[in-house]
């Protein structure tokens, strides 16, 4: 089983969003199975909440069901997870600080990486913005969760 962990600063925008679409991509192709999917942030603050409302109702215009709860990052992830990825810089300097060791550090990648259609260098925190932004931010993920499922299985 491959497991991955989305993170971003509050767990209720971007890695919330970035777990429903892997989901979805993952179960479209028949290997829910395969694929242990979680998020979490680097934050507490959000702890125990629902994704933002915004967020949820972008998801859903666009086929998602941004179902999450918040948590925060733990030292446990980096053991339990395969792939840790962060949506901005910010977010990879804070689990790099938060790795407990050097092999930690190798599960950590930041999530434009994988991005096949899209030149962005993160995911902006659409928390602040407007509509338009909750948009732009699930068209770079389903951008990059196709590149990173397409990395992990390259015969799908």
């Amino acid at each position: 089983m491959i497991k991955i962990l989305f993170v971003c600063l509050g767990n209720i925008c971007r890695s919330a969003c970035a777990e429903a679409v892997m989901k979805k991509k993952v179960k479209e192709i028949g290997l829910e199975e395969t694929f242990y999917i979680d998020s979490a942030g680097i934050l507490s603050y959000h702890q125990g909440e629902r994704a933002d409302y915004r967020m949820r109702e972008a998801g859903l215009q666009r086929g998602y069901n941004v179902d999450s709860i918040s948590r925060p990052v733990t030292t446990a992830d980096f053991e339990k997870f395969d792939l840790i990825i962060g949506m901005d810089n910010s977010n990879i300097d804070d689990l790099y600080d938060r790795a407990p060791d050097v092999e930690s550090t190798r599960k950590i990648h930041q999530m434009t990486e994988y991005c096949t259609r899209h030149s962005d260098d993160h995911v902006p925190d659409p928390y602040y913005g407007g509509r338009d932004g909750f948009y732009h931010v699930i068209e770079l993920l389903e951008d990059a969760c196709e590149g990173l499922l397409h990395k992990l299985m390259p015969t799908q």
